[in-house]
Order: C-alpha cells, then structure tokens, then sequence
C-alpha cells in the first residue's frame, strides 16, 4: 500500500513530493531548493526564509549547512534557498554586470516565491530574506529596490556595489546588517575589484535610515553582537550589528535577525 500510495502521489504531482531539501525546484531556466521544518503537517502555512548563497554558492550548499537547517525549523520557518547563475548574482556595478538592473534576479526572486507558495504551505506575510557576503549584496538590493515581497531583510557581510542607489522603492522594511568587524574579504569600507569596488556599508545603511526616517540610534548587545539599533515612525527596524572577527556566518547571528524581526512584529 505503501509503494501504490507513493506512485500515486508522483502520478499525481504531489508538490511536497516533486522537489525538496534534496531535489531541485525548477523554475524557468533556473532553481530553488526547499526545507520545511521539521515535523510540518504539509498544510499549516509557515513563515520562511530566502538564503541567498556567497560567491560560487549553490541552493544544495546551502541545504548541507544542518546548523543553519535545525535553527530555521526550530524557529519554525522554512528555508527557501536561492541559487544565482554559475554561483553569481547579477547586480548592479557587479565587476562582470557593471550595467545591470538587477531586474532579472528581480523577476526570478518573484518566481521562487510564487513557484514555493504554490507547491507548499508557505505564508506570504512571512518570509524574509537573507544572505552571506555576494548574497548579502544581493539582499540589500531586493531591500531597496524590490522590497514588497518581503517582510524584513538580513544582510550579513554584504552591501552595494560601488555605491547605493539614490533612494529605495516603498514600502519601507526592517533591515539587520550584520558584519565582522575586521572583514578583509568585504570591508566595512569597500575596497577596489577590477573596473569596480564594493561599496561602504556606512553609505547603505545612511541611506536607509534617511530613507524610511528612523530616529536615534541604541545600543545593545547578543552574544558577541555589538549592535546599534533604530527605530521608524512604520515600527520597522535598521539594525547595524558587528562581531569581533573576519569574512564569516554564524547561524546565532542569523537567529538574532530572526529575533528582531519577530520582535517588530514581522514574522
């Protein structure tokens, strides 16, 4: 019964059985993965969180860190993870996509989202996205310039390149920057690559703070995040959190976003 129950299901298209934590989910010319958390019933709908992947990353990659997927299932949110093309995101005043939009990970960010909602129990209202180092960049660019999708946004050792755009799109969204404070691989202030360079997180995060009007900062601490806080008229949050340390991701740092976006009533 067992084996009729499972051909019947692949026969059938049963979403939750067509792709997963270990099998990719097709979307146009391009991928996603998925894990839901543990035990889900397949219909409670559940917040989730998009990971975008550093540079020559992979949505499969992402599925190996066990860390990262125990701490987002006890959270109770599922993990979406992204995958750019060949390991790359393209975005604007990238060393090889210097002319780019970003209007192109713009639209395929739309078809993870729809594609995931649709095959499972994933509630819109809820989803946030995240990122390491080149996914950092390509978080805070879907902040600015495509935010409506997501309820808050967790860039973490990753800002604009070259410099910030001159303004963001609405709404206004809570951002947690999280970064190493001695980071050589992407430093706090920018270094030159090729015909471009990274960009100061500083002019990223005045930006946003002048953008959706958030007041004085506060400080505080989480395990060894020394962070400045801030909040807007919306409620929203911005977020500046550094750790003593270089170019790296710690799950505890992301559970301190996730923290703080449920704190300001986002997820």
């Amino acid at each position: 019964m067992r084996i009729l129950a499972l051909l019947l299901a692949i026969m059938l298209g049963t979403p939750a059985l067509s792709c997963g934590a270990d099998t990719d989910c097709v979307v146009g010319d391009r991928i996603y993965r998925i894990s839901m958390p543990e035990g889900h019933d397949g219909q409670t709908p559940v917040g989730a969180l998009v990971w975008s992947h550093g540079y020559r990353g992979s949505a499969a990659g992402a599925m190996r860190n066990g860390s990262l997927r125990r701490m987002l299932s006890d959270a109770g949110l599922a993990l979406i993870a992204a995958q750019g093309v060949d390991g790359t995101w393209d975005l604007p005043h990238g060393p090889r996509t210097f002319d780019s939009t970003g209007a192109a990970e713009f639209a395929y960010f739309d078809a993870v989202i729809a594609d995931a909602q649709d095959r499972f129990a994933i509630d819109p209202d809820r989803i946030v996205a995240a990122g390491f180092s080149a996914g950092g960049m390509m978080v805070w660019n879907l902040a600015c310039s495509h935010p409506a999708a997501f309820a808050g946004f967790i860039p973490m050792s990753g800002t604009f390149w070259l410099e910030p755009p001159e303004t963001c799109q609405t709404p206004v969204s809570s951002i947690i920057h999280i970064h190493g404070d001695a980071d050589k691989t992407v430093p706090l202030d920018g270094r030159a690559i090729g015909e471009t360079r990274q960009g100061k997180v500083a002019d990223a995060l005045a930006l946003y703070r002048e953008f959706g009007d958030f007041g004085m900062a506060m400080a505080v601490s989480y395990e060894d995040l020394t962070c400045d806080i801030r909040l807007a008229p919306s409620g929203d949050v911005l977020d500046f959190c550094l750790f003593p340390g270089g170019h790296s991701f710690r799950t505890e740092h992301l559970r301190y976003g996730i923290e703080r976006l449920r704190a300001a009533g986002q997820l």
